[in-house]
């Protein structure tokens, strides 16, 4: 009998249930953060006097710890348990979230964004291995549609949250909020998760950890502040680059070579799983860049009201909802269809966000974000089940590390990107506009052209600058909207790759984690 039948043999109908409770609370405690200081930098920059590059560190080093973290899961959950390191994980992050609360200084406020970081990144792997520990394959459609909820819905939440925290009271509260919902997780762990029976006191391999740490934490520099720096321009950018690569390249080799590497490369001879972490890479990309891209253009040149933003966004989750009932069905059979499905319905919704102007109603933009939900919602169940199909029960921890370091790692990248294009495209088509700004224009002169924008007075060039700003924005997230739909046509042959795995009710696959599907 396999540890899939045994675990999921031991623990009774009312106990799943409840664990799932736990670990969805635990999961969108952890996902809400992803976003919710994003919208409340601007009160910590005016309560710390910090300037624009200061406080951006808040958002930067959270995520250097969290890449850092995440890759130890696996090593820490064979050292001390994963019954232990999920209760002290989201423990450790519920206080470190507090204290961001109580910060005096910009230099304590980024210490316990570090610590909440690196503290809460096993949380979200964790609960993924524990689910499917404690569910029988057959239900794991189910219990990742659910878990699935809790990443996908919190960094909905947070923004809402963080906005709505911000303007009634202060930035302080939307870490404040998040504090008794953190204790309600931990105690529901604490009290319902299974004990740990056995546990294998793994050598932590120092060279692996530290070449990928090296490395992940260049690379975090490399895309938060690359667009800041002008990228290449500065000395600062080559030499984080210069650093990556080599840290890479000494982890590559090392790992190749070493009896017991830090993160397992025999992993990859899985087809469904290393064709897994290209999707959730491309899945980590695509999810989350209209909600950050979306807002500023809309609050900035849109003039829509934060309230108002917040909807839209909002919308989302209940897309989501939609699509995570959607997967969970859909997944049961083919997970190929349901991801085509999901992607396809990002395409669409790309593809529409590429027909916006500035006078876009505000419902047109709610139900495009419910579509992304709905897809993102389909997409996920069928993805985590496809990719952990043939992985075996003890090397589901570092797995599943590797898959949600993967996926952070995507966001991170292509928003940088896309943030570049952004800058780099607004200027261009500001300076190529701005050209046929002249007296000796004569379309300037009709009257039904020009209306306010008189180009004799200063006022009226003044109105006629604006107009041609907000227009080159537009066009510059129209771009990026098109790279956006891009990436989504390249994951459908991607996913026509995936081995389709049918195991028999309740079983386990006998093959070892390195054998491919």
């Amino acid at each position: 009998m396999s540890r899939d039948e045994t675990v999921a043999g031991d623990v009774t109908p009312l106990r799943r249930a409840l664990v799932l409770v736990s670990v969805v609370v635990a999961t969108t405690l952890y996902s809400t953060t992803i976003l919710i200081v994003s919208t409340v930098l601007p009160q910590m920059q005016g309560t710390f006097s910090a300037t624009a590059d200061e406080v951006s560190w808040v958002v930067t080093f959270n995520i250097l710890a969290t890449a850092i973290a995440t890759p130890m899961t696996g090593w820490l959950a064979g050292r001390y348990g994963v019954r232990n390191v999920m209760v002290w994980s989201v423990l450790g992050f519920t206080l470190a979230t507090l204290m961001c609360g109580f910060a005096n200084s910009l230099e304590s406020l980024v210490f316990w964004r570090i610590l909440q970081g690196a503290l809460g990144a096993p949380s979200t792997p964790l609960a993924q291995s524990i689910l499917m520990d404690t569910y029988p394959r057959r239900q794991h459609a189910m219990a990742m549609g659910l878990f699935g909820f809790g990443v996908v819905i919190g960094p909905v939440i947070g923004p809402t949250l963080g906005g709505y925290m911000a303007e009634q009271y202060t930035w302080r509260y939307a870490f404040y909020a998040l504090f008794p919902v953190g204790l309600l997780g931990v105690t529901f762990l604490r009290i319902f998760l299974p004990a740990d029976k056995a546990v294998r006191g793994k050598s932590l391999d120092w060279t692996g950890f530290l070449a990928l740490s090296v490395a992940l934490a260049a690379t975090q520099l490399v895309l938060a502040r690359g667009q800041r720096l002008d990228w290449f321009e500065s000395r600062e950018i080559i030499v984080e680059t210069f650093v990556a690569v080599v840290a890479f390249w000494i982890f590559a080799a090392h790992s190749l070579t070493t009896r017991q590497p830090f993160l397992d490369p025999r992993h990859l001879f899985n087809r469904n799983y290393a064709i897994g972490l290209l999707l959730v890479t491309l899945y980590g990309m695509l999810n989350f860049t209209p909600v950050v891209l979306l807002p500023p253009l809309l609050k900035a040149y849109a003039n829509f009201p934060e309230s108002l933003v917040g909807e839209i966004i909002a919308a989302r989750g209940v897309g989501g909802c939609i699509g995570f009932l959607i997967g969970t069905v859909t997944g049961r059979l083919d997970p190929r269809i349901s991801m085509i499905g999901g992607f396809g319905l990002l395409l669409v919704a790309g593809l529409w966000l590429m027909t916006i102007d500035l006078n876009v109603h505000p419902a047109m933009l709610a139900a495009n974000a419910a579509l992304q939900g709905a897809a993102a919602g389909m997409l996920w169940v069928p993805l985590t089940v496809a990719t952990f199909s043939n992985v075996a029960d003890a090397d589901r921890a570092e797995t599943s590390a590797v898959f949600h370091l993967l996926r952070n790692l995507g966001s991170s990248f292509f928003i940088s990107a896309c943030v570049a294009e952004i800058v780099r495209s607004t200027g261009v088509n500001y300076s190529r506009m701005i050209e046929g700004v002249s007296v000796y224009n004569p379309s300037l002169a009709l009257p039904w052209v020009v209306g306010a924008w008189d180009v004799s007075t200063l006022a009226g060039l003044q109105k006629l600058a604006n107009e041609i700003s907000r227009q080159s924005a537009l066009i510059a997230h129209l771009n990026v909207f098109g790279m956006f739909s891009l990436a989504c046509a390249v994951t459908i042959p991607l996913v026509l790759l995936i081995g389709r795995s049918r195991p028999r009710s309740g079983d386990a696959p006998k093959e070892k984690s390195g054998a491919s599907s």
